[in-house]
């Protein structure tokens, strides 16, 4: 069904029943696990990752689930902390609830938790993998996908060989994750039957939406399908709404459409599952082969140690700035040539 969200062509899907707790992999370990997700002002979003939080901890009470941010919003990665070592707690499982394996990913939560075992010495975690590509979610966004098929949401019956995904990511100044958005909506395109996939960003990274759209029209689709890969709503999932809705409004003979974030969904609901039993398990592994960090200490460049290895305890040895990547005031990511000049560089 088709709603007003900054236009009306957003298509959200009925919600789906959440696996109960047998259909849950038993966990060998009732050791708390820490939720971290990224934060946001944005009131909805944040109550989005709160209710999945929520959602999670129903289907297995035998073990606390405690929500936090990295940043923007509260409760802290450090308040949260503090609150299970008052429990009592001395070991938790940290799950950063984060879709690819950026710098927030790498040293941002990594930092936090250093941090919090300075000010706890006794404090040991068990840190997680992000979500990544992963069979789960793309079964998610085939579902979302099927679902514009059908009569209700595609009336005029419009091929999928004359329609054009748009796949749009957050954008990051790490090569290794926005590379990692395209082999997603590559793996996604393959084989499903669509004209073509353009990839393009929100932020930070190029090509923007509005590029992505140019880039679309060249195929003279008759339909856009505009795919936001976010885990939950918020300012900049709005922000693509609109720009969608601007795009429809200025070439009106495409019919343009959007699917929603993933939001609460059973797929997410294992995914995390799936992570969480890699922490109790010792088996999490890190795909750090590209990444710009490691690369700089190869080279002898990087001023402090960094470990991928994700054994713990876990130091990186450097502060740590809640500053976003777009808020730097040099270079200026916007422009496309300082860009490209200053992504494999470590900040």
């Amino acid at each position: 069904m088709s709603i007003s969200y900054a236009s009306e062509l957003v298509v959200r899907p009925t919600p789906l029943s959440l696996p109960t707790s047998s259909e849950l992999t038993p966990l060998p370990l009732h050791r708390p696990l820490l939720m971290i997700g990224h934060g946001t002002r944005n009131s909805e979003g944040r109550q989005c990752f709160l209710d999945f939080a929520t959602a999670y901890q129903q289907l297995d009470t035998s073990r606390p689930v405690f929500p936090c941010f990295l940043e923007l919003t509260a409760p802290s990665i450090q308040e949260v902390v503090d609150h299970c070592v008052a429990q009592g707690y001395t070991e938790l499982s940290a799950l950063p609830i984060l879709l690819f394996a950026a710098r927030h990913n790498k040293f941002d939560v990594t930092n936090e938790l250093d941090l919090a075992r300075q000010r706890h010495p006794q404090l040991k975690y068990h840190y997680g993998r992000h979500f990544g590509i992963t069979p789960g979610i793309i079964e998610l966004w085939k579902q979302r996908l099927a679902l514009l098929d059908s009569p209700d949401h595609n009336p005029q019956g419009i091929a999928r060989d004359q329609t054009v995904l748009l796949f749009v990511g957050r954008g990051s100044s790490d090569p290794d994750a926005n590379s990692d958005v395209s082999k997603m909506a590559r793996i996604l395109w393959e084989g499903s039957g669509y004209q073509t996939v353009e990839t393009c960003f929100i932020g930070i990274t190029h090509p923007r939406l509005e590029e992505g759209f140019r880039r679309a029209r060249l195929y003279q689709p008759q339909r856009i399908i505009v795919l936001p890969y976010f885990l939950f709503t918020g300012t900049l999932v709005e922000k693509i709404f609109d720009i969608a809705a601007q795009q429809q409004a200025a070439f009106p003979d495409i019919q343009v459409t959007c699917l929603p974030e993933m939001g609460v969904h059973p797929e997410l609901v294992q995914v995390v599952r799936q992570r969480e039993l890699e922490t109790q398990l010792g088996q999490v592994q890190m795909n750090c082969e590209l990444c710009k960090f490691r690369l700089a200490a190869l080279k002898g460049e990087e001023p402090y140690p960094h470990s991928h290895g994700h054994s713990h305890p876990h130091s990186h040895g450097h502060s740590h700035s809640h500053g976003h990547d777009h808020d730097q005031a040099s270079p200026n990511l916007d422009n496309e040539a300082d860009y490209h000049n200053r992504i494999w560089q470590v900040p």
